[in-house]
């Protein structure tokens, strides 16, 4: 496998994957990447991205796209959040988000077997940790049984993505990310705990593409909370990469 070959982007209009997908198409990918917007659709064609629109949810037609598309690699950046942070109803959004991480990470695992692509990256995050001596290492175990029940329906919803990726018959790479920040994302600057500019998070997955062994992989700026360094020795990834304006898309 290598850049040329096809990549199956699911959330590509999302707030990672409108970043990824220029960096892939720079790289010499054919990106089929996803959406459930016919609006978004029309952006990602027009930036060489063939577009796919489907809920990941509806499992025969995100089976049947994913088999269309030949891919050798899949890319899991599915979130269910809402655009603008809204304190009122983040307790809704994170309740959704964990149902996606569980029911829809199941949807599209089962269609990437059945398309017969041999490596899974997934995003996952950084900041779902027990209570504990940092900086957090990846063996370093998840908050599923928190006091606060939104915060452990949360670690429960990552905790079942990862296991699915990592148990699963093909290369399964899982990037916890840190907290987003930068273009399409709540903030325009750090905001909490291991922070990660949006143009890094992008970056991760690019790399993740093609190298690594399967695993979890820690992607965060270093402050203290969580260590990257394993990103940083075998993806050769920095949270310094900030994506140039020709690299954007229109």
């Amino acid at each position: 496998m290598s850049a040329g070959s096809t990549v199956f982007v699911a959330g590509a209009a999302g707030a990672v994957g409108r970043r990824l997908c220029p960096l892939l198409l720079e790289d010499g990918w054919r990106v089929v990447g996803t959406t459930r917007a016919a609006a978004k659709a029309e952006w990602l064609r027009s930036i060489g991205v063939e577009p796919v629109v489907v809920d990941v949810f509806d499992a025969e037609p995100l089976r049947a796209a994913v088999a269309r598309s030949g891919a050798s690699v899949v890319v899991h950046q599915l979130t269910d959040l809402p655009q603008v942070r809204d304190p009122a109803r983040l307790a809704a959004a994170l309740e959704r988000n964990a149902r996606l991480r569980e029911l829809g990470t199941k949807n599209l695992v089962a269609a990437a077997l059945a398309a017969g692509a041999t490596r899974f990256v997934a995003q996952s995050i950084a900041f779902a940790y027990a209570p504990g001596r940092q900086p957090y290492d990846e063996d370093a175990p998840l908050n599923v049984a928190a006091a606060d029940l939104t915060a452990a329906r949360s670690a429960q919803g990552v905790a079942s993505l990862e296991r699915q990726v990592l148990g699963a018959p093909f290369e399964g790479i899982v990037l916890r990310y840190g907290r987003l920040y930068g273009p399409g994302t709540w903030y325009d600057s750090p905001s909490g705990g291991a922070p990660l500019h949006v143009d890094a998070a992008a970056d991760a997955a690019r790399r993740a593409l093609l190298r690594g062994e399967p695993g979890i992989y820690n992607i965060a700026e270093s402050d203290g909370s969580v260590t990257s360094g394993k990103a940083q020795r075998i993806l050769g990834w920095s949270p310094a990469f900030r994506i140039r304006p020709s690299q954007a898309g229109p």
